[in-house]
C-alpha cells in the first residue's frame, strides 16, 4: 500500500485505533476522512487534527451508510483507501433478555456495516486499498464478549475471500489484527493495564511499509501463527 498521498476514508476514526490510524495517515501527508455517530466526539478529533473531514453517520443504519457513500462519490470521488474499522463490543450473557436486541446491533455494526460499506465502495474508480479491523479474537474467542468475538471470526473470513475477490481487480485487501489495547472498547477502564495504541500503530505501519497484508502486533501475532492445539489451550486459559 502506498502510505501517503491518499484520501483515506476511516470509520470509526475519531477514538481509540481509529484515532491513532487518523493521526498517523495526516502525519504520513494522507487527506483523511472519518465518520461515527457521536457529533461531540467528532468535533474533539477535527480540534485535535484541523486538516481531517468528520461526517457523522450511524453505521448500524443502511440508509445512513447509503448517504455516506452518496456524499463521497459525489465530494471525493478521489478516495482512493476504505478502513472498515468501526466497532463496538459488548460484554454479554446469553440469558440476558436484551442479549438478541443488543447483539443485533453489534451485529450490524460489525458485520453489516463492513460488508455493505465495501459492495458500495469498491463502485468508485480510484478506489486502492480495503483495509479491515479484526481481532486476535476472531482465532481465540472471550466468552463474556460471544458476539463480539464471532462478528471479527467472520470478518476475517470475509477479509479472506475479499483478498482473492477484489484482488483480481487491482484492490489491495489488508487486515488489521489487533490484540487487546488499551482504549476504551467494551466498557472505560477494562484495558488500561493493555498496550497503548501507539506503539500497535508504529508496529502495524513498519509491517505496511514491508507490504505485508495482515498486519500484527503482540499477542495477535502469535495468535495467527498458533495451532488448534495452541488456541485450545489459549481459549481455556482465557476462559477458566
Amino acid at each position: 500500500m502506498k502510505i501517503s498521498g491518499n484520501t483515506i476514508l476511516i470509520t470509526g476514526g475519531a477514538t481509540g485505533i481509529g484515532l491513532g490510524l487518523t493521526e498517523r495517515f495526516v502525519k504520513e501527508g494522507n487527506k483523511v476522512i472519518i465518520c461515527g455517530r457521536r457529533p461531540e466526539v467528532l468535533a474533539e478529533a477535527r480540534q485535535k487534527f484541523p486538516s481531517v473531514l468528520t461526517k457523522e453517520v450511524d453505521l448500524a443504519d443502511e440508509g445512513q451508510r447509503i448517504a455516506l457513500f452518496e456524499w463521497i462519490s459525489t465530494n471525493h470521488r478521489e478516495l482512493s483507501v476504505l478502513i472498515n474499522n468501526a466497532g463496538i463490543q459488548q460484554r454479554l450473557s446469553i440469558s440476558d433478555e436484551d442479549f438478541y436486541a443488543k447483539a443485533k446491533r453489534e451485529m450490524a455494526i460489525n458485520i453489516e456495516a463492513p460488508i455493505h460499506l465495501t459492495s458500495l465502495f469498491q463502485k468508485l474508480e480510484n478506489l486502492r486499498t480495503v483495509m479491515n479491523v479484526t481481532s486476535g479474537l476472531a482465532f481465540v474467542p472471550m466468552i463474556n464478549a460471544p458476539v463480539y468475538c464471532a462478528t471479527k471470526s467472520f470478518l476475517h473470513s470475509f477479509n479472506s475471500s475479499l483478498y482473492k475477490l477484489l484482488g483480481k481487480r487491482g484492490i489491495e485487501v489488508i487486515e488489521i489484527i489487533p490484540p487487546g489495547l488499551n482504549t476504551d472498547l467494551g466498557g472505560k477502564g477494562l484495558h488500561d493495564s493493555f498496550p497503548p495504541v501507539s506503539e500497535f500503530i508504529e508496529t502495524i505501519f513498519q509491517q505496511l511499509a514491508e507490504g505485508k497484508t495482515k498486519l500484527t502486533f503482540g499477542m495477535s501475532a502469535m495468535m495467527v501463527k498458533a495451532s488448534q492445539e495452541e488456541m485450545e489451550n489459549a481459549f481455556n486459559r482465557m476462559n477458566p
